[in-house]
C-alpha cells in the first residue's frame, strides 16, 4: 500500500508542477511563501551560447526509477545560469542511475525516484534568484533532500556567492552570531508548542537543539551557501534568508530551516563590489 501511494503522490505532484511551468512567458515568476517575487524590469533577451543546452522539464516512469524536474520560464536569456542549473540536475540524475545500477538485476521494492523544481525567487536588472529544492529516494526510510539555493549576477555573468560577498571572519562572525541567536528563539518556540514535553525533555530538546546549532552554523561562509535575497520595493536587497537543509542545523523531522538577517547586520562586511546591490 505505501508503495502504490508515494508513486501515485510522486507521480501526480509532478504532473501539478509541469501544468503549472507551462503557463506562458506572460505568467508571473512562481513565488516561494519565504520570498515573494518582486516586479521586475528585465534585461533584453540574449541570444544562447552555442552550446549551451535548453531547460525543459522531465517526466520519466518505469518500474525502476522515476524522474520528474521542473523549471521556471524565462532563463534562457541567462545562458550561464541555465549551464549551472543544467549540470546541477544532470548531477543528481546520474547519482540516481548509478543507485539503480547498483540493484543489478534486482527491481527495488519501490521504485527509486528523483524529484526537483527550480523557482525563480527574483529578477532585477542586477541579479536572479533561483531555488532548487527536491528529493533523491534510493530507498531506506526517506529520500536524500536537496536544497540549492543561486543568486545570479546579471551584468558580470556569474554566481555570486557567500564567501564572495562577505569576505572577512569578522562579517562572517557576526553573521553567525545574529543567526544563531535567531534559530535558538525558533528552537524554543517550535518546542514550547510540544504540550507532552515535561519539563526535563523540554531542557534536552533545547539543549540538543542548541547545540545543531552552534555546530552547523559557526562562522564559515560554507555554512551559508544557500542564500535567497529578500528585495525592498527598489529592487535592492534588505536582507538574506539562509537556508539550511535537513541535518545541518537540527534533526530531519525538522525540515529545511532559515533566518532572515537583516541588511544593517550585513552591510558593514559586504565587499564594496557589491554594496550598491544593498538598500541605502
Amino acid at each position: 500500500m505505501q508503495t502504490h501511494l508515494r508513486n501515485a503522490v510522486l507521480i501526480a505532484a509532478i504532473g501539478v508542477a509541469l501544468t503549472a511551468c507551462k503557463r506562458g512567458d506572460d505568467a508571473a515568476p512562481a513565488a516561494t511563501p519565504s520570498t515573494p517575487a518582486p516586479a521586475a524590469t528585465t534585461p533584453p533577451v540574449a541570444a544562447p551560447a552555442t552550446g549551451t543546452p535548453v531547460l525543459k522539464d522531465v517526466l520519466e516512469t518505469s518500474d525502476r526509477m522515476v524522474v520528474g524536474i521542473t523549471y521556471p520560464v524565462g532563463l534562457e536569456r541567462y545562458p550561464g545560469l541555465v549551464e549551472v542549473l543544467a549540470k546541477y540536475s544532470q548531477q543528481r540524475r546520474d547519482e540516481l542511475k548509478g543507485e539503480v545500477d547498483a540493484l543489478g538485476n534486482d527491481r527495488p521494492t519501490v521504485p527509486y525516484d528523483l524529484t526537483l523544481s527550480y523557482q525563480k525567487l527574483a529578477e532585477t536588472p542586477d541579479l536572479v534568484a533561483i531555488a532548487a529544492d527536491g528529493d533523491l529516494y534510493s530507498g531506506g526510510a526517506h529520500g536524500q533532500p536537496l536544497v540549492m539555493r543561486y543568486v545570479w549576477l546579471v551584468r558580470d555573468s556569474r554566481l555570486l556567492t557567500a564567501s564572495d560577498l562577505i569576505p572577512t571572519a569578522a562579517g562572517w562572525t557576526a553573521v553567525s552570531s545574529y543567526a544563531r541567536a535567531q534559530l535558538k528563539i525558533a528552537s524554543q518556540e517550535r518546542a514550547s508548542q510540544d504540550s507532552a514535553l515535561t519539563p526535563e525533555e523540554l531542557a534536552r530538546v533545547l539543549s540538543d537543539d542548541a547545540k545543531s546549532i552552534d555546530e552547523g552554523a559557526t562562522a564559515k561562509p560554507e555554512n551559508f551557501e544557500h542564500f535567497e535575497p529578500l528585495l525592498d520595493g527598489n529592487q535592492k536587497i534588505r536582507g538574506l534568508r539562509f537556508v539550511f537543509p535537513p541535518y545541518q542545523i537540527g534533526p530531519y523531522a525538522y525540515g529545511v530551516q532559515n533566518v532572515d538577517v537583516p541588511a544593517s547586520v550585513l552591510k558593514p562586511h559586504i565587499a564594496p563590489a557589491y554594496r550598491d546591490l544593498f538598500s541605502p
